[in-house]
């Protein structure tokens, strides 16, 4: 079940239902206008990934979440620059129906080999509304000043 309310601060939060399997806590935002919580490697043993390698890192987190939202994973800013390691499929999206463990696919764009551990943060998680389309065909589109103009049609400057 979930419920939305407003903290002092004026954030919406959500109640999401969770099982937590790995041995770590929940993930918590980092500071009070963190829009991301910071998701940890669950692993038995490190995983080393080389570069160009990429492997599916286990959280340990399951998640149920409210019909009309998603949860994106994210990469983490930190690892992208210093390690040159991000999230393979970014953003990733978690659908209100899996009900699997949260896994991050990371990947080593870097030049170093780097070691991910237990407990390390990899990604980030985020919680988005969306909505789903209802397709109506036409024989043709309403008319824009842009029209089909795209891939840097309007410049760079």
């Amino acid at each position: 079940m979930s419920e939305l309310s407003s903290s002092s601060n004026s954030v919406q939060t959500l109640e999401v239902a969770v099982i937590n399997g790995s041995k770590h806590d929940l993930p918590i935002y980092s500071t009070p206008q963190s829009a991301g919580l910071d998701l940890r490697a669950s692993l038995d043993n490190s995983v080393v990934l080389n570069p160009g390698e990429h492997r599916l890192i286990p959280t340990g987190i399951q998640l149920a979440l409210p019909p009309g939202t998603e949860a994106q994973v994210r990469p983490r800013s930190g690892l992208a620059y210093k390690h040159g390691v991000t999230v393979l499929n970014s953003p990733g999206t978690i659908d209100a129906d899996y009900r699997g463990d949260v896994g991050v696919i990371l990947i080593n764009h870097g030049v170093s080999a780097f070691t991910v551990e237990d407990g390390e943060r990899i990604a980030q998680l985020v919680l988005a509304r969306y909505v789903q389309l209802d397709w109506t065909e036409v024989e043709i589109l309403p008319k824009t000043d842009r029209g089909a103009g795209g891939f840097g049609s309007t410049g760079v400057k």
